[in-house]
C-alpha cells in the first residue's frame, strides 16, 4: 500500500504543461547569466537571474491584466525581500528571527505568498556585500525582465483567456445536457456503477455521464467565466452588459433550465404513457448539447468553426410527439397528469433551445470586449483585513493554525542550521516551506515528490556542474533545466523538484561552482527538512477542520432554507426568479463542507464513516438546490393556483432552519429528524397537493368536454402543466432534504474515544 501511494504521488497529473511559461522563465534567467559571463560580471548576472527566478515562481494565470498586477506585486515583493535579505547576509541568528515571521505572513496574505520569504532567504545566504541596495535593484531588474517576457503575448493574445473561459463554460454546459440525454429512458445503472472499471475507454462506453459531476463542473465553469470577465472592462457603458456577459447569462439560463428538465424527465419517467417520447426527447437534448458544443468551438476559434443551424429538427419531432400524447390524455386514453409532465418536458426543451439560439446570435456577432481597466480593481480594505486576521487568531481557525505551524517549523529549521553552522542549511528551511501543508496526506505527498526529485536532481546537477567547462556551458545547461522545470511544474511537483533542484543549485552557485559534497549535503538537508515537516504535521496541534464542521453544516442548511423561501415567493408570484446571490450562497456553503470533507480524508487516520456521511450530505444538498431551481423555473411562466406548494416550501425551510440551529448549538440533533409536528404538517400538505392535482385534471377534462379547444391556453391548462411537474419536484425535495438533515446531524461529532 505504501509503495502504491508513493507511485501514485509521483504519477499524479495535477495540471497541463506550460511551454511558453517555461520558455519565458528560462530566457529571463539565461540572458542575464550569458551577459554577465561575457562581460566578466557573473555575480551581477546571477543576481538578475535570481530576481527573474523568484518572480517566475508566481506562475500567474488568468487574463493578462490580472497577470500584470500579480507580477507587479511579485516584483515589488522580490525587491523588498532582496533588500532585507542583503542586510541579513552574514547575520545568521538575526535571519532566524526575521525570516519565519515573513514566511508566516506570506502564508496568510495571498498576494505576498512565499515569494517574500524566498527572496529574503535566498539573498541572506549569499556572501555579505556592501552594495545591498544595488543588489536589490538587480533583482528588481530581473523581476521586471521576467514580467515583460511573460506578458509579451498580451497584444496578440489579450482575449485568449476570456475565450478559453467562455469555451470551457459552454463545453461544461454541453456535457451536462449530454448527461441528461443519456438518463432519459435509461434503466437503473447502480449495479454497473458499483463495478470498478479500470480501463478508461471501457468505462466511457459502459457508464453514462454522472449528472452530479457534470452539473457541478458546469456551475464552476460558469462561475470561473464570470470571474474572468470581471478582470476585463466591459465597454464604455458599464450599465449595459457586454457580449461575454450576455453569453454567460445565456449559458446560465441553459444550465438552470437543464436542471429543471432533469427533474421533469425523472417525474415523467415514473408515469410513462408512451415510451416513444423518450427517444425523441433524448435525441432532442443530445442535439442541443451538440449545438452548444459547436458554440464552444466557435468561441475558442472565431471564424474557423461552424455555428450550427438556427432550428433543430429533433426538437420539432418531440413537439409533434408530445402533442399526440396530450391529445390522447384529454381524450381519456392516457394519464392526463403524465401527459402534462411530458408537455412540461417539451416546453423546457423549447426554452433551452431558445437560450441556445440567443447564445448563437451573440457568438455570431463576435465575442468582443472593450480595452481598459477592470470593473473592480482588487483593493482590500486594511481594516477588514485586520479584522479577519484578528478573528482567525481568536477562533484558532485552520488557516491560523497552519500559518503558526509553518512559521514555527521554519524557525526550528533555521535555528538548527545556524547552531550547527551548516553551509547549505537553507535547503532544510526551503523543504519545510514548500512541503508542510494543511493536512497529513497533502504533506506526505509533497514530501515524497520533493525528496525523490531533489535526490535525483542533485545527482544530475553535480554531474553536469563537474562536466561544465565554463560559465557559458553552465548557462546553457541551466536554460535547459529552467525550460523543463517551469514547463512541467504545473503537471506534478515531483517534476519541479527534479528539474528545479539542479536549476536552483546552479543559479545560487553560478559564480562559485559546486561539487559532489554539496550535492550530498543538499540531499541530506532535504531529508532533514522533510523529517521536520513530517513531525510538525504529525505532532503539532490539530488542523481544526473537524471543530468548524458544525458551523459549516449549519450555514449550509440555513442557506438552503433561504433558497427554499425564495422558491416559495417565486411560486406565489412575489419574485420572478430565484435570487442569484442565494443560489451562489447555497452552492458555496455546500462546497465549503465538501472541502472540509476532503481535508478530513487527508488526515493520518481518516474517519471513513464521517467522510461517507459528509459525502452523502453534500450530494443531497446539491440535489436540494437542483429541485429548488426546478421549482423556480417551472413556476415562473404564469401565475396559477399552485395549491399548497408555497406552504410546503416554507415548511421545508422551517425544517432546515431548525436543524441548523440544533447543529450550531450542540453539534448534534438527537431526535429532531423524527420531530412529529413538522412531519405531520408536511404529510397533510402533500395530501392536499395530491387532491389539488386530481381536481385540476378533472376540471381540465371537463373544460375540454364543455367545448374549450385543446390548443387553447387556459388558466386550468397552465395550472395542470405547472403543478404536475412541481409535484414531483417538491416530493423529491422533501426526500433529499430529510437525507441532508439526517446525514448532516450525524456528521459533526467524532466517534467516542477519538
Amino acid at each position: 500500500m505504501a509503495f502504491e501511494g508513493f507511485r501514485e504521488s509521483l504519477a499524479r497529473i495535477e495540471g497541463r504543461a506550460a511551454p511558453f511559461y517555461g520558455l519565458a522563465a528560462a530566457l529571463a534567467m539565461a540572458v542575464p547569466l550569458l551577459a554577465g559571463a561575457a562581460t566578466g560580471h557573473a555575480a551581477q548576472g546571477a543576481m538578475i537571474a535570481l530576481g527573474a527566478y523568484l518572480v517566475a515562481l508566481r506562475a500567474p494565470e488568468g487574463p493578462y491584466g490580472h497577470r500584470a498586477r500579480n507580477l507587479a506585486s511579485a516584483v515589488l515583493v522580490v525587491a523588498a525581500g532582496a533588500t532585507v535579505g542583503g542586510h541579513l547576509a552574514g547575520h545568521t541568528w538575526l535571519a532566524v528571527l526575521v525570516v519565519p515571521p515573513i514566511v508566516a505572513l506570506g502564508s496568510m496574505i495571498t498576494w505576498i505568498g512565499p515569494t517574500a520569504a524566498l527572496a529574503v532567504l535566498l539573498t541572506a545566504v549569499r556572501p555579505p556585500t556592501h552594495d545591498v541596495v544595488y543588489n536589490g535593484f538587480l533583482e528588481l531588474f530581473g523581476g521586471l525582465l521576467a514580467s515583460l517576457l511573460l506578458l509579451a503575448p498580451w497584444p496578440a493574445r489579450r482575449l485568449r483567456p476570456l475565450r478559453a473561459a467562455l469555451a470551457e463554460a459552454a463545453d461544461a454546459v454541453a456535457e451536462a445536457l449530454d448527461a441528461v440525454a443519456q438518463e432519459i429512458g435509461t434503466s437503473d445503472t447502480s449495479a454497473l456503477d458499483a463495478v470498478d472499471i479500470t480501463d478508461p475507454d471501457l468505462a466511457a462506453v459502459a457508464r453514462v455521464p454522472v449528472w452530479e459531476e457534470r452539473r457541478r463542473a458546469a456551475s464552476r465553469a460558469i462561475g470561473a467565466a464570470r470571474t474572468t470577465v470581471g478582470f476585463y472592462r466591459a465597454g464604455r457603458n458599464r450599465e449595459e452588459p457586454s457580449r461575454p456577459e450576455r453569453l454567460i447569462d445565456a449559458l446560465a439560463r441553459v444550465m438552470h433550465e437543464t436542471v429543471a428538465l432533469r427533474t421533469l424527465v425523472e417525474a415523467a419517467g415514473r408515469r410513462p404513457p408512451d415510451r416513444e417520447w423518450e427517444m425523441e426527447a433524448r435525441v432532442a437534448v443530445a442535439a442541443l448539447a451538440a449545438r452548444v458544443r459547436l458554440l464552444a468551438r466557435a468561441v475558442a476559434r472565431p471564424g474557423d468553426a461552424p455555428l450550427g443551424s438556427m432550428e433543430s429538427m429533433a426538437v420539432r419531432r418531440l413537439a409533434r410527439q408530445s402533442e399526440k400524447i396530450r391529445r390522447a390524455g384529454l381524450a381519456g386514453d392516457e394519464d392526463l397528469v403524465a401527459a402534462a409532465l411530458i408537455g412540461q418536458v417539451r416546453r423546457s426543451i423549447d426554452r433551452i433551445a431558445g437560450s441556445v439560439d440567443a447564445a448563437r446570435r451573440i457568438v455570431a456577432g463576435g465575442v468582443r470586449i472593450g480595452v481598459g481597466p477592470p470593473r473592480r480593481l482588487p483593493a482590500p480594505h486594511p481594516v477588514s483585513a485586520w479584522d479577519r486576521m484578528g478573528r482567525a487568531v481568536r477562533t484558532r481557525s485552520p488557516g491560523f493554525r497552519q500559518v503558526t505551524r509553518v512559521g514555527l517549523t521554519v524557525a526550528v529549521a533555521m535555528a538548527l542550521a545556524a547552531a550547527l553552522r551548516l553551509p547549505h542549511g537553507h535547503w532544510m528551511s526551503l523543504t519545510v516551506m514548500m512541503c508542510l501543508r494543511g493536512t497529513y496526506g497533502e504533506t506526505v505527498t509533497r514530501l515524497t515528490q520533493r525528496i525523490v526529485g531533489t535526490a535525483v536532481g542533485s545527482i544530475v546537477a553535480a554531474v553536469l556542474l563537474a562536466l561544465a567547462p565554463n560559465q557559458t556551458t553552465a548557462t546553457l545547461i541551466l536554460f535547459g533545466f529552467a525550460l523543463l522545470g517551469f514547463t512541467m511544474r504545473p503537471v506534478n511537483f515531483a517534476y519541479w523538484a527534479l528539474f528545479g533542484t539542479p536549476l536552483a543549485m546552479m543559479l545560487l552557485d553560478f559564480s562559485t561552482p559546486s561539487d559532489w559534497t554539496a550535492a550530498g549535503e543538499r540531499i541530506a538537508l532535504t531529508l532533514a527538512g522533510g523529517a521536520l515537516a513530517f513531525l510538525a504535521v504529525r505532532l503539532l496541534w490539530p488542523t481544526g477542520h473537524a471543530e468548524r464542521l458544525p458551523v459549516q453544516l449549519g450555514r449550509m442548511l440555513t442557506a438552503h432554507a433561504d433558497l427554499a423561501r425564495s422558491a416559495a415567493e417565486v411560486v406565489e408570484g412575489e419574485r420572478e426568479t430565484l435570487p442569484h446571490d442565494r443560489l451562489v450562497a447555497a452552492e458555496q456553503a455546500a462546497e465549503t463542507v465538501s472541502e472540509t470533507r476532503t481535508r478530513l480524508a487527508d488526515e493520518r487516520v481518516p474517519d471513513t464513516e464521517r467522510i461517507s456521511r459528509l459525502r452523502s450530505t453534500v450530494a443531497a444538498a446539491h440535489r436540494v438546490r437542483d429541485h429548488l431551481i426546478a421549482v423556480g423555473r417551472m413556476a415562473r411562466e404564469q401565475s396559477v393556483d399552485a395549491g399548497p406548494i408555497p406552504e410546503i416550501l416554507d415548511r421545508i425551510a422551517d425544517r432546515l432552519e431548525e436543524a441548523a440551529d440544533e447543529i450550531e448549538e450542540s453539534g448534534d440533533l438527537r431526535g429532531a429528524p423524527e420531530a412529529p409536528t413538522p412531519a405531520e404538517r408536511l404529510d397533510e400538505e402533500f395530501a392536499d397537493l395530491d387532491d389539488h392535482l386530481s381536481s385540476l385534471a378533472k376540471r381540465r377534462r371537463a373544460e375540454v368536454a364543455a367545448g374549450v379547444g385543446t390548443d387553447e391556453f387556459t388558466p386550468l391548462r397552465h395550472a395542470l402543466l405547472q403543478v404536475s411537474g412541481t409535484r414531483y419536484a417538491v416530493r423529491a425535495l422533501r426526500r433529499d432534504t430529510e437525507e441532508m438533515i439526517d446525514t448532516a446531524t450525524r456528521s459533526p461529532r467524532a466517534p467516542a474515544g477519538r
